[in-house]
């Protein structure tokens, strides 16, 4: 196998490894508590019982059983994080020296190594990555989801997370204007460099369509869809540092763009698209944190 091809696939395993190993310990870790204490839960429940809005948004993201709540929750705290990265990335590629040596000593052995047969292989990973594919199978998989779950939220949950993340990436293109590697002659006529449109793209989709496909599945299998998911991005983001389309700090800004977006989406998003998996209804109806006590999610209510 082409060694370039070979690093690619390495690095998507790796990431999936490890996203379902991250998955697997955040699940079982006694760090991340089944539910919250049960005394300062109570009398948090008592003080603010009259207040319908609040107590539905406190016990929903006290409880990590509830879908909508805690790990949504931590969904804006890994939002923000991309941010940042995206951020001081933006600053770096145009005044880190060392960066920059870094970006063209990559971008050098992608050069040197590649083949025919790797060229062919990257390029049809990459498309995985292309804005036209992507929205074809956002189509498809929203179309699926109304027809299995009748939960309308998914086309609305896809569609947020495409546009939005297109016009953050176009322009973060735009004020950035980084120059693309010059290595290959189809680079020259791409635009400005950072980040990278496929890797944000890739990114995107693969985690919300893993958050859409996996709502009605066990713990286990969600682990897998987001491994899935995320190797999926790290391959595409791969493929466009080995095709010399990008610099590899543009493809690391393009997936911290992508899955930071991503998780404000689902934080906006998560109410709706997770109805069916949710407690949150019963536990703020009632005004009571009794539910906790089970570690059970609550029915939903009518």
């Amino acid at each position: 196998m082409p060694l370039p091809l070979l690093v690619d696939l390495g690095l998507a395993g790796a990431a999936a490894l490890a996203t379902l190993l991250a998955a697997t310990w955040a699940s079982a870790s006694p760090a991340v508590p089944a539910a919250p204490a049960l005394a300062p839960a109570r009398e948090a429940g008592e003080a603010i019982r009259s207040h319908r809005r609040l107590r539905a948004l406190l016990t929903g993201r006290l409880d990590r059983t509830v879908a909508t709540g805690f790990l949504l929750t931590l969904a804006v705290a890994f939002a923000v994080a991309a941010g940042v990265v995206l951020g001081v990335l933006a600053y770096l590629v145009r005044s880190f020296a060392a960066l920059k040596r870094l970006d063209r000593s990559v971008a050098a052995w992608g050069y040197d190594h590649r083949t025919p047969l790797s060229h062919h292989a990257l390029d049809a990973i990459t498309q995985l990555g292309n804005i036209e594919i992507v929205v074809v199978l956002a189509v498809v998989l929203a179309g699926l989801d109304l027809i299995r779950s009748r939960n309308r939220w998914a086309g609305p949950f896809l569609l947020a997370v495409l546009a939005g993340m297109e016009l953050i990436s176009t322009g973060v293109k735009d004020l950035v204007d980084r120059t693309r590697p010059a290595l290959v002659a189809e680079a020259v006529h791409l635009g400005p460099s950072f980040p990278s449109g496929h890797s944000a793209t890739a990114a995107a989709f693969y985690a919300a369509a893993a958050l859409v496909l996996g709502r009605r599945l066990d713990h286990r299998k969600r682990q897998v869809l987001a491994a899935v998911a995320a190797g999926l991005a790290v391959a595409v983001a791969g493929s466009r540092v080995l095709l010399d389309l990008h610099w590899l700090s543009d493809v690391v800004g393009g997936l911290a763009l992508g899955w930071g977006w991503f998780a404000l989406c689902a934080v906006i998003f998560g109410g709706r698209l997770l109805r069916s998996t949710a407690a949150v209804e019963t536990a703020s109806a009632t005004g009571r944190v009794d539910a906790y006590e089970t570690c059970q999610p609550a029915p939903p209510g009518p």
